[in-house]
Protein backbone atom coordinates (compact mmCIF):
# COMPACT_ATOMS: atom_id res chain seq x y z
CA UNK A 1 0.00 0.00 0.00
CA UNK A 2 1.05 3.25 -0.72
CA UNK A 3 -0.50 6.95 0.70
CA UNK A 4 -0.22 10.13 -0.43
CA UNK A 5 -1.09 13.56 0.82
CA UNK A 6 -1.18 16.47 -1.06
CA UNK A 7 -0.65 19.85 0.10
CA UNK A 8 -0.29 23.36 -0.85
CA UNK A 9 -3.75 24.56 -2.90
CA UNK A 10 -5.51 27.19 -1.74
CA UNK A 11 -6.82 30.81 -3.36
CA UNK A 12 -4.74 32.61 -6.30
CA UNK A 13 -6.10 35.65 -8.29
CA UNK A 14 -5.44 34.70 -12.03
CA UNK A 15 -1.60 35.10 -13.02
CA UNK A 16 -0.27 34.12 -9.58
CA UNK A 17 1.52 30.86 -8.76
CA UNK A 18 1.15 28.07 -6.17
CA UNK A 19 3.00 25.18 -5.25
CA UNK A 20 1.62 21.58 -4.93
CA UNK A 21 3.19 18.80 -2.57
CA UNK A 22 2.40 15.60 -2.41
CA UNK A 23 4.32 13.06 -0.34
CA UNK A 24 4.17 9.27 -0.65
CA UNK A 25 4.35 6.50 2.11
CA UNK A 26 4.46 3.21 2.45
CA UNK A 27 5.52 0.65 0.15
CA UNK A 28 8.04 3.62 -1.42
CA UNK A 29 10.93 0.64 -2.23
CA UNK A 30 10.03 0.24 -5.50
CA UNK A 31 10.83 3.19 -8.32
CA UNK A 32 7.09 4.57 -9.58
CA UNK A 33 5.94 7.33 -11.49
CA UNK A 34 4.01 10.24 -10.24
CA UNK A 35 1.46 12.35 -11.98
CA UNK A 36 -0.71 15.06 -11.15
CA UNK A 37 -4.61 14.81 -12.43
CA UNK A 38 -7.10 17.46 -11.57
CA UNK A 39 -11.24 17.14 -11.60
CA UNK A 40 -13.04 20.57 -12.08
CA UNK A 41 -17.19 20.61 -11.08
CA UNK A 42 -19.33 19.16 -13.12
CA UNK A 43 -16.23 17.51 -15.50
CA UNK A 44 -14.54 14.39 -15.82
CA UNK A 45 -11.02 13.82 -14.30
CA UNK A 46 -8.11 14.75 -16.53
CA UNK A 47 -4.27 14.23 -16.52
CA UNK A 48 -2.24 17.41 -15.90
CA UNK A 49 1.68 16.04 -15.68
CA UNK A 50 3.49 12.83 -14.77
CA UNK A 51 7.53 12.19 -13.86
CA UNK A 52 9.13 8.81 -14.33
CA UNK A 53 11.04 7.52 -11.32
CA UNK A 54 14.14 9.46 -12.26
CA UNK A 55 12.84 12.78 -12.91
CA UNK A 56 14.51 12.74 -16.79
CA UNK A 57 11.70 11.94 -18.57
CA UNK A 58 7.93 14.58 -18.10
CA UNK A 59 4.95 15.00 -20.19
CA UNK A 60 2.55 17.50 -19.83
CA UNK A 61 -0.92 18.11 -21.01
CA UNK A 62 -1.37 20.61 -23.97
CA UNK A 63 -3.28 22.90 -21.17
CA UNK A 64 -0.44 23.74 -19.19
CA UNK A 65 2.19 23.17 -21.14
CA UNK A 66 4.79 26.08 -20.80
CA UNK A 67 3.34 27.05 -17.21
CA UNK A 68 3.15 24.26 -14.97
CA UNK A 69 6.50 22.62 -14.25
CA UNK A 70 6.23 18.85 -12.59
CA UNK A 71 9.47 17.40 -10.33
CA UNK A 72 9.84 15.31 -7.42
CA UNK A 73 12.89 14.59 -4.58
CA UNK A 74 13.07 10.77 -3.92
CA UNK A 75 15.06 11.29 -0.68
CA UNK A 76 11.59 12.55 0.53
CA UNK A 77 9.32 10.33 -1.13
CA UNK A 78 7.65 14.03 -3.02
CA UNK A 79 6.68 15.02 -6.13
CA UNK A 80 5.28 19.13 -6.66
CA UNK A 81 3.71 20.80 -9.29
CA UNK A 82 4.84 24.31 -9.64
CA UNK A 83 1.85 26.37 -11.22
CA UNK A 84 2.21 29.59 -12.66
CA UNK A 85 0.57 31.78 -14.65
CA UNK A 86 -2.88 30.38 -12.95
CA UNK A 87 -6.08 31.00 -15.43
CA UNK A 88 -9.54 30.51 -13.58
CA UNK A 89 -9.86 27.03 -16.41
CA UNK A 90 -7.27 26.20 -13.95
CA UNK A 91 -9.61 26.23 -10.84
CA UNK A 92 -10.09 22.45 -9.77
CA UNK A 93 -9.43 19.97 -7.05
CA UNK A 94 -5.86 18.44 -7.77
CA UNK A 95 -4.66 15.04 -7.16
CA UNK A 96 -1.67 12.95 -7.08
CA UNK A 97 -0.99 9.63 -8.28
CA UNK A 98 1.82 6.87 -8.37
CA UNK A 99 2.09 4.28 -10.76
CA UNK A 100 4.59 1.17 -10.04
CA UNK A 101 6.16 1.53 -13.65
CA UNK A 102 9.02 3.00 -15.28
CA UNK A 103 7.20 4.62 -18.27
CA UNK A 104 5.76 8.22 -17.92
CA UNK A 105 1.88 7.06 -18.13
CA UNK A 106 -1.65 9.43 -18.68
CA UNK A 107 -4.33 7.06 -18.68
CA UNK A 108 -5.85 7.51 -14.85
CA UNK A 109 -6.38 3.80 -15.05
CA UNK A 110 -2.61 3.09 -15.13
CA UNK A 111 -2.07 4.50 -11.72
CA UNK A 112 -2.65 2.28 -8.75
CA UNK A 113 -2.75 4.62 -5.69
CA UNK A 114 -4.30 8.50 -5.27
CA UNK A 115 -4.58 10.97 -2.70
CA UNK A 116 -7.49 12.84 -1.15
CA UNK A 117 -6.77 16.07 -3.39
CA UNK A 118 -6.33 19.34 -2.52
CA UNK A 119 -8.60 22.93 -3.70
CA UNK A 120 -6.92 25.10 -6.45
CA UNK A 121 -9.21 28.17 -6.72
CA UNK A 122 -8.12 30.82 -9.64
CA UNK A 123 -10.59 33.97 -9.04
CA UNK A 124 -10.32 36.27 -12.46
Amino acid sequence: QVQLVESGGGLVQAGGSLRLSCAASGRTDRSYTMAWFRQAPGKEREFVATINWSGGRTYYADSVKGRFTISRDNGKNTVYLQMNSLKPEDTAVYYCAVAFTSRVVVAGQDYAYWGQGTQVTVSS
